[in-house]
């Protein structure tokens, strides 16, 4: 789940710290990933073909924190929900 091309890479940089990147936030915050195991606030993916039509997939417009926390809680192998909330947007 890529972000646009200026931010290539950031979604992984907050994967490898995802403990970090929810104890900076609120504590409702990490309560909620400790006791639900995603995201408190769904993030916001918009449909790749919007902005180019011969792409496939999701790309992140908002949210790119808790992809990255959820990319690493998952290899940590960190509670994390079988399924996760998020706003998609298609044209």
């Amino acid at each position: 789940m890529p972000t646009g091309k200026s931010e290539a890479g950031l979604i992984e940089h907050f994967a490898q710290h995802p403990v970090h990147w929810v104890t900076v936030r609120p504590p409702q915050v990490g309560q909620h990933w400790n006791d639900h195991g995603t995201w408190l606030r769904p993030p916001l993916l918009i449909d790749r073909r919007t902005l180019n039509p011969g792409d496939i997939g999701l790309q992140v417009l908002e949210g790119r924190t808790r992809v990255g926390v959820l990319r690493g809680r998952l290899r940590e192998q960190l509670h994390v929900a079988y399924e996760h909330a998020a706003w998609v947007g298609r044209s």
